[in-house]
């Protein structure tokens, strides 16, 4: 791709306004020091350095959304407890939250993230801590979120839905926000990020899994079999009626399939060492929703994409990519 394209595509972000729509995690990373090895049982003592909670989930693929320059509207459901305080209060400027239902006595869901270094080495992961997961919404908060849903769609310029399995998000909502755009006669993008219900969604714009996530819905095995592949995102794209499809694969790039065009595979940019993946994924739809939304083909936007991803995985923990960071990549790529 020509790279004063891809600078002109991410200038027109500004102008653009995605309405995220999906389940908001409570990301908090406690950072340790290892002090020394317990004469209790054979673990880690740590000695707490500090703790941060930022916004995972849909919240994190919306401050993506503001941090690349675009704007974000989110609709989600939030506790009021303090870690929903927290998630809220660390959303992006230029993220609006205004549509986010907050329920009372409902808990945000929490991921917690324990960390730990020594002086001259980096923090690596230690455990995962997953809390208050919800496994059902009741009506109230679910017509609720419809309600908030289908009126951030009106002023939309692209849709993205992030389905980590809560049930906040289903393919008949979807269908229902695509019915209100209809009526509206708007003709935007709409993608989904859907971990565990990939082919439900059907008929829609983009779809962006990541290889594993495509191994388990269709029972296959890829690695790095490029036989095997063509075979599964064809698959994917003919049984979802998507018009495009882009294949995260780690170290091994992206892999955008388009009907009737031959597959276009991006080598990854960067590195292959990866600091952290945390959240990469919401990087990764986030430009590619800000790119379509900005006029830009799936050939072009699967290319930002590829250069956001690649950035983030460099940083530790839930993070996000600016416009001047995709632009210097870019630069140095170009």
């Amino acid at each position: 791709m020509d790279s004063a394209q891809l600078v002109s595509l991410i200038d027109a972000f500004r102008r653009r306004r995605v309405v995220v729509i999906g389940d908001i995690v409570a990301d908090e990373f406690v950072y340790g020091r290892v002090a020394r090895v317990s004469r209790e049982a054979p673990v880690l003592i740590l000695e707490y350095d500090s703790t941060e909670i930022v916004p995972g989930g849909a919240g994190n693929a919306a401050n993506n959304v503001a941090a690349l320059g675009g704007g974000a509207a989110l609709v989600s459901i939030v506790g009021r407890d303090e870690p929903g305080r927290r998630v809220v209060a660390a959303l992006h400027r230029r993220v609006d939250p205004r549509h986010l239902v907050r329920p009372n006595g409902a808990p945000t869901p929490m991921k917690t993230r324990i960390l730990a270094g020594g002086v001259h080495s980096a923090k690596q992961q230690v455990v995962r801590i997953d809390r208050a997961v919800p496994r059902g919404l009741d009506q109230k908060t679910r017509q609720a979120v419809e309600r908030a849903a289908l009126a951030a769609v009106r002023r939309a310029d692209a849709v993205l839905v992030s389905d980590y399995g809560s049930g906040l998000v289903s393919p008949r909502l979807v269908r229902k926000l695509g019915a209100e755009l209809r009526r509206a006669g708007r003709s935007i993008p709409v993608l989904v990020d859907s971990r565990y219900r990939l082919l439900e969604y059907t008929g829609l714009t983009m779809s962006t899994p990541n290889q594993s996530e495509v191994e388990q819905v269709l029972g296959v095995r890829i690695g790095d079999n490029l036989r095997v592949l063509e075979r599964a995102g064809r698959e994917v794209l003919e049984r979802t009626r998507m018009q495009a499809v882009l294949v995260t694969r780690g170290s091994r790039g992206m892999s955008l399939f388009l009907p009737d065009a031959p597959t276009i595979h991006i080598p990854i940019f960067g590195t292959e060492f990866i600091v952290d993946v945390t959240g990469a994924g919401d990087t990764v739809v986030s430009t590619v929703a800000l790119a379509l939304a900005a006029g830009g083909s799936f050939e072009a936007a699967a290319h930002l994409a590829n250069y956001a991803g690649g950035l983030v995985v460099m940083k530790r923990g839930t993070a996000t990519v600016s416009g001047d960071e995709l632009r210097a990549a870019i630069g140095t790529r170009g």
